[in-house]
């Protein structure tokens, strides 16, 4: 994801949209991404489930001038990521003019079978519509 940001493009993450027309990310395994023997690291995990939420939230936004501040992010570690490809998915569950809620999951083999997710809620500062007099 090139010009998305420097942690991106450290994490390999390319953007996809499947045949449906939904927006994943694939984080290819890569020494980067390594933990622990045999697994892949906590926080690139993380950091795939956070910057899917970003851009799901911003695709869905339609407007760069808006400031997309994560409030609250947790995040729940199911099973262990192999090395292998990871897939991560987000959606909006609420979508308002000063918050918006994001759930995003990520996945390996299945999609029914996760390895993370993570709820974020954002906090939206839209640019100030201009009153002429």
């Amino acid at each position: 994801m090139s010009g998305f940001s420097p942690y991106a493009n450290l994490l390999k993450l390319e953007p996809r949209i499947d045949e449906d027309g939904v927006f994943r990310i694939v984080m290819p395994y890569h020494e980067a991404v390594m933990g622990r023997p045999g697994f892949l690291h906590g926080g690139a995990i993380a950091g795939l489930l956070e910057l899917t939420a970003f851009e799901t939230l911003k695709r869905a936004l339609g407007d760069e001038n808006v400031a997309m501040k994560p409030v609250t992010v947790t995040t729940d570690f199911m099973r262990g990521g192999a090395h292998r490809d990871t897939i991560c998915e987000a959606y909006i569950e609420r979508l308002g003019r000063r918050m918006a809620n994001v759930e995003a999951f990520a996945w390996q083999k299945e999609r029914q079978a996760p390895i993370a997710a993570a709820q974020i809620n954002f906090l939206l500062e839209r640019p100030h519509p201009h009153v002429s007099a």
